[in-house]
């Protein structure tokens, strides 16, 4: 034996500290054992560049066995290896990195090294009873030596006969954990967090159907891709590789509506590609869909902070060395590189979009109402990416056209100025329920904008908010005279008794529907307009729809939905209803009323079916 002795710590129970607290889930065991063999793979590349050795680094890879009697999980590399005074240096002393030290001797010809803190080793106890390290270093003349643990302090460190250089990580799996002596769990585990390693992963043999049953082949099943598309250069990739590497990312979505490469290396290094999805509804809508690497290690799928709040709806990879993590590589830290990070990659998506509306507007617009809730919902969260959206942010009038802020304000600022100079956007949430409104403004002169998204409430308060003297208004929240008055309002020939006579007549045939309030109101809006017009006051509206959004608003969204029905007194059919009382009168002001709330999709049920009849009675 060439020694035992106990692990230098400062702390006497380490190993329950590591095995409950410093990960933050226990399957990243395997992540960090087969980093640690990658690693030791890289440093023998660099070292072989670099003439000091003359080992063969052609057929480099990373093993994974189980044996289910022995109950052992085994990691193996051809890398670097250790001598027994290496083993004492860097895993007898806990929190002393080699990588770091390795690093700093070959910062300018180092392969990706990944480990940072020296502690990613010992993850391997939170599944093991015993770990074992049997190694050979590739130095001439080394002695292999068998490192043994039972997760106390105490180790044993003996001479051993391994002939071939490299390390074997032989993990004692305990009786809680041995679902790791699955094969499937394993598979699963290295497909999540190895599945872009630099060196080959070999996982068992490739399996195929034969005879109605799985079996297994000659051929090694190396699970990992080791020049993933993000590591490439741009000018190496075809369009198809951009979305054969999404269909890995995603293997069951469509094909996404473009791509951002990211390659950036100062001041710090990042590279990435991240994937507009194509969305059909909110419902398709995920956060933490893009992937954070480093060096080519799953760490994490939940990036906030590390990208803003409306990139977290992208998909994709990102790969940092330089984003700070704890000892787990779990959890980000704060840190300025990560805000700088944040910055450049919002800067980088922001001029991959105006590339793209200058280059294509056409494309553009095509893509313009998949990519509408991503833009929006950036212009609303952070004021950066507000700043260079402007010059492309589009908005579609309810004719299909589309314009950018600009091009639209030039369009209506003659024609839809009120008497006050200020600027009336009239704008739609459905064609189809609101086309009757749609349609009196346009036979006004004015557009009428589309704004049916789900983030289009906000989205125009935030325009309003940078626009001087502009204001949105929905095509029916008031009568078309009023929506961007031109004068004051004419004078209604009715006299106090008859205007008074009227609303109680049309008053006491309103219906009584559920949370809905309705207020009669006399307005003069010429012969040709409708006798009756319902608006909803936009105000109260937009606030009950914001409320939807935000629960601090909840006061607003409780609150019953309030009608404006609006009475033409100078239409024929509201004239001759003027100081009539009688039942043919009463149904007439049915008829009318229900017809209002037919036009807007208010009339359902019993009283639909009322309506109906009624109507078949006119004949």
């Amino acid at each position: 034996m060439l020694g035992s002795g106990k692990i230098g710590v400062t702390t006497d129970n380490i190993f329950p500290v590591i095995k409950k607290f410093l990960y933050s889930d226990q399957e990243i065991f395997l992540r960090e054992i087969v980093s640690n063999a990658v690693d030791a793979s890289q440093k023998l590349k660099t070292i072989v560049a670099s003439g000091q050795s003359q080992a063969n680094t052609e057929h480099l890879r990373v093993s994974i066995s189980i044996d289910k009697e022995a109950k052992t999980l085994t990691i193996s590399d051809q890398g670097i290896g250790m001598t027994a005074e290496e083993i004492d240096k860097y895993i007898n002393q806990i929190a002393f990195s080699g990588a770091e030290e390795f690093l700093e001797k070959y910062q300018n010809d180092t392969h990706a090294i990944i480990g940072h803190f020296g502690l990613g080793f010992y993850s391997a106890f939170m599944v093991a009873k015993q770990v074992d390290i049997i190694t050979l270093s590739y130095q001439d003349g080394a002695q292999a030596v068998k490192w043994s643990c039972n997760g106390s302090p105490e180790f044993s460190l003996e001479a051993c006969d391994k002939k071939e250089r490299g390390t074997d990580i032989v993990l004692h799996i305990d009786e809680e954990s041995e679902e790791y002596l699955q094969e499937e769990k394993i598979a699963a585990l290295l497909q999540k967090y190895c599945k872009f390693l630099p060196v080959p992963i070999v996982f068992g043999k490739k399996k195929e159907w034969k005879d109605g049953k799985e079996v297994s082949t000659d051929e090694d099943n190396q699970i990992n891709d080791i020049q993933p598309a993000w590591t490439r250069k741009p000018s190496d990739l075809q369009e198809e590789d951009y979305n054969k590497f999404y269909k890995d990312l995603y293997p069951f979505s469509d094909d996404p509506l473009f791509h951002i490469h990211l390659n950036v290396d100062y001041p710090f290094t990042l590279t990435g590609i991240l994937y507009f999805p194509k969305v059909k509804s909110s419902i398709d809508l995920q956060k933490n869909k893009i992937q954070l690497y480093c060096n080519q290690v799953f760490v994490t799928d939940s990036i906030e902070g590390i990208v803003p709040p409306f990139l977290t709806l992208l998909h994709g990879v990102i790969d940092s060395p330089d984003i700070p993590l704890n000892v787990s590589r779990s959890y980000l830290q704060s840190d300025a590189n990560v805000k700088k990070i944040s910055n450049h990659i919002t800067k980088k998506v922001a001029d991959s979009l105006l590339k793209l509306y200058n280059d294509d507007r056409k494309a553009f617009e095509e893509k313009w109402d998949d990519l509408k809730i991503f833009i929006e919902y950036g212009v609303l969260t952070e004021e950066k990416f507000w700043d260079r959206a402007e010059k492309f942010i589009l908005i579609k009038n309810s004719e299909g056209k589309f314009f950018n802020l600009e091009e639209y304000h030039n369009l209506v600022n003659s024609s839809q100025t009120d008497k006050d100079g200020n600027l009336v956007y009239l704008y739609a949430t459905d064609k189809d329920s609101q086309y009757t409104y749609i349609e009196t403004a346009k036979n006004k002169g004015y557009d009428v904008l589309l704004m049916d998204g789900e983030l289009d409430v906000p989205f125009i308060q935030q325009v309003e908010a940078k626009s001087e003297k502009t204001r949105f208004v929905r095509v029916d929240s008031d009568v078309i005279e009023n929506l961007i008055p031109k004068a004051d309002k004419a004078s209604v020939s009715l006299s106090e008794d008859e205007q008074k006579a009227l609303k109680d007549l049309f008053s006491k045939q309103l219906p009584e529907m559920d949370k809905m309030r309705f207020d009669v109101q006399i307005e003069a809006l010429g012969e040709d307009s409708l006798p009756i017009v319902l608006t909803q006051n936009e105000f109260m509206r937009r606030m009950q729809e914001m409320a939807k959004l935000q629960p601090g608003m909840s006061f607003y969204g409780e609150m019953p939905v309030s009608f404006a029905m609006v009475l033409n007194a100078d239409h024929r059919l509201v004239k001759e209803l003027v100081g009539v009382q009688s039942e043919e009168s009463e149904d007439k002001v049915k008829q009318l009323i229900d017809l209002s709330l037919l036009s807007n999709g208010l009339l359902k049920g019993e009283a639909l079916n009322k309506f109906i009849r009624r109507s078949y009675d006119l004949f």
